[in-house]
């Protein structure tokens, strides 16, 4: 079952975690996992200086440690980067010591303030530890993007459907998700239904 937006449930779980900007206008926040990738972020960059839209890369910790150059070029177009953990753990197969070690290990190489768990998915235990030093972000809408079995069409309706004043948006910074295709057709109608996009204040 596919859920594109997390549960009433989560949301209680995880109290302070961002799921949605305070906001009545039409403000969206895109932000994209699992990267960087040379076969997927510069074409994103492409697109989003092309929009003039500011987003955030939740970055794996390995990838970044891989590619420091894109890094650099992601913070360059005036991106923001956030941690997405080193080994894109799931929390709820994780001790929380190990998983917590992992996001703090990540944090040197991608940011020590912005944290998304892999999945979406950390014990309690891993969220009390990691909200004391982390902004944690989750979402409002998550259109699986990355599901070959769900298509990119089907995908681009959910979250054309489902945005809404404030939605944080994730998608995915991948070859296999990435499509330039459809990040420029999201955004012209976005656009076109007057939303804007922007960036919450993550200081703490």
């Amino acid at each position: 079952m596919r859920l594109f937006r997390p549960s009433a449930i989560v949301r209680w779980l995880y109290p302070e975690a961002l799921f949605r900007l305070k906001t009545k206008e039409k403000i969206l926040c895109l932000t994209f996992d699992d990267g960087p990738d040379p076969g997927s972020t510069p074409y994103l960059l492409e697109t989003l200086e092309r929009h003039d839209i500011k987003t955030v890369f939740f970055c794996s910790g390995k990838a970044a440690e891989k590619y420091p150059e894109l890094i650099d070029k992601i913070t360059s177009k005036g991106h923001i980067i956030g941690n997405h953990g080193y080994n894109h753990l799931n929390g709820l197969k994780t001790p929380a010591g190990k998983y917590c070690e992992d996001v703090h290990f990540a944090s040197g190489l991608t940011s020590d303030k912005l944290f998304r768990p892999p999945y979406g998915r950390l014990s309690i235990r891993q969220y009390n530890r990691l909200r004391k030093s982390y902004c944690i972000v989750l979402w409002d809408i998550m259109p699986y993007d990355f599901d070959t079995g769900y298509g990119m069409e089907k995908s681009l309706r959910t979250l054309i459907r489902m945005i809404r004043p404030g939605s944080v948006i994730v998608l995915h910074d991948t070859p296999a998700s990435a499509s330039p295709e459809f990040l420029r057709e999201f955004l012209d109608l976005a656009l076109s239904k007057n939303y804007r996009f922007g960036l919450p204040d993550f200081r703490r």
